[in-house]
């Protein structure tokens, strides 16, 4: 049987490249027994290959089962693929057979296998490799003949990397993969499809089929269809029973195509978006957004340092909370949040000083260029803490707001005597 008469026969719309390739392998491998794994966005029809596969087999007259690995709940899909024995667990009131024994001498279809369970894919594993499996709650071995056909839509090789897909079974499943291409890579085959669904509802729904303008073609051709064949179909359907008129031009197909405007380019993440599933750029961005901001604090923290220098002779050390922001404590500091902390000094000598209790007091000052150097103004500080209390550095330190051994470190770093 050739492509064109497998198309005619299941229903298949469509001449892209891709797609034709995907119906000769399956036409190839059909007659044998490997095991073929399927992907493709969803909605691409992946369930349509399955069938092609087994009707062209040996398998034809045999049961075909098709399984959606991921609407069956963790706790019972091994007793739904292999059986049970009876008390085997609470409710299981007697024994059952499960799909594979069932389907002995078929095809097993698993849609979606990636949502497998890690135990179930230990024992998916055995049945492809020895066609042996055991029911939940028995030690009996049972031989099953039964040709399996998976399919995903997601990136089996990053659930391999992520621990949630075995790599030995996915190499076991893809003995020959299949690709299903997403429709927007079959732009040819959109406006066919579109006629094909037009004329089906128009049939179903006894009216007469709508058609699209020339810029409505345009715009069905050039949309992205995220949901793929299932979507376009979804859109026909509505545009053939909610529209009074039979030709649909491009202002009544874009209400129904939803986000027509969106951008296709990098979007910037919300920093307040809880995701930690970041990309190796993401990650390095968010890095230096807060470094960006640490930087910033540090400037603040310093132009305190500088304002608060008082005219009569005494400077503040700012609060004790700037401080171990400076200084970037852990948990283990602990500040004193009752009393600003003063450091009582002489008169910086970079300031030209003038009381205003002096008589002779004359309203002007000079301006002197001060350092703005952080480690400058750090050694400053700690000296005079020291100079305060006598070199006791277990004072000097809670006048700092900083641990002692943070102090003893930056005495040493500054080479403090």
């Amino acid at each position: 049987m050739d492509i064109q008469q497998v198309k005619q026969r299941f229903g298949i719309i469509g001449n892209n490249q891709l797609l034709n390739r995907a119906l000769d392998i399956a036409i190839q491998v059909a007659p044998t027994d490997i095991s073929v794994l399927i992907t493709g966005e969803s909605g691409t029809g992946k369930e349509t290959m399955p069938q092609i596969v087994h009707q062209l087999s040996a398998r034809k007259h045999g049961s075909y089962i098709a399984v959606n690995c991921g609407a069956i709940p963790e706790g019972t899909i091994d007793s739904e693929l292999f059986g049970h024995e009876k008390g085997a667990f609470t409710g299981a009131h007697e024994s059952r057979k499960g799909y594979f024994e069932v389907a002995n001498g078929g095809t097993i279809f698993l849609d979606e296998v990636a949502e497998l369970p890690l135990q179930t894919q230990v024992r998916l594993l055995r049945v492809l490799e020895t066609g042996e499996f055991i029911r939940v709650g028995s030690s009996k071995v049972i031989k099953t003949d039964v040709r399996i056909i998976a399919a995903t839509n997601v990136k089996i090789d990053d659930a391999i990397q992520k621990g949630k897909f075995r790599e030995d079974l996915f190499y076991r499943l893809s003995s020959v993969p299949i690709y299903l291409p997403p429709l927007r890579e079959r732009r040819e085959d959109i406006e066919l499809l579109f006629r094909k669904f037009a004329v089906d509802y128009a049939e179903k729904y006894r009216m007469p089929a709508i058609r699209l303008s020339d810029e409505a073609k345009k715009l069905l051709v050039n949309y992205r269809w995220p949901g793929n064949i299932r979507q376009l179909k979804n859109i026909t359907e509505q545009l053939s029973v909610i529209e009074e008129g039979r030709e649909i031009t491009a202002d009544v197909l874009q209400q129904y195509l939803p986000d027509i405007g969106r951008s296709n380019l990098p979007a910037l993440i919300n920093k307040e978006e809880k995701n930690t599933d970041y990309t190796e750029r993401e990650i390095l961005y968010k890095v230096l957004f807060e470094m960006r901001q640490d930087v910033s604090d540090l400037k603040t923290i310093v132009l305190e340092l500088m304002q608060n220098r008082s005219s009569d002779g005494i400077e503040s050390s700012s609060n004790p909370a700037a401080l171990k922001r400076l200084y970037n404590e852990d948990a283990e500091t602990e500040s004193s949040a009752h009393s600003t902390s003063i450091i009582h000094s002489k008169a910086s000598p970079d300031y030209n000083i003038t009381r205003r209790d002096d008589p002779g007091h004359i309203d002007h000052h000079e301006e002197v260029e001060e350092s703005l150097s952080l480690e400058d103004t750090e050694r400053e500080l700690i000296q005079k803490a020291l100079k305060k209390h006598n070199n006791r550095r277990k004072q000097a330190a809670k006048e700092l707001g900083i641990s002692e051994r943070t102090l003893y470190r930056k005495i040493k770093e500054y080479d403090l005597k």
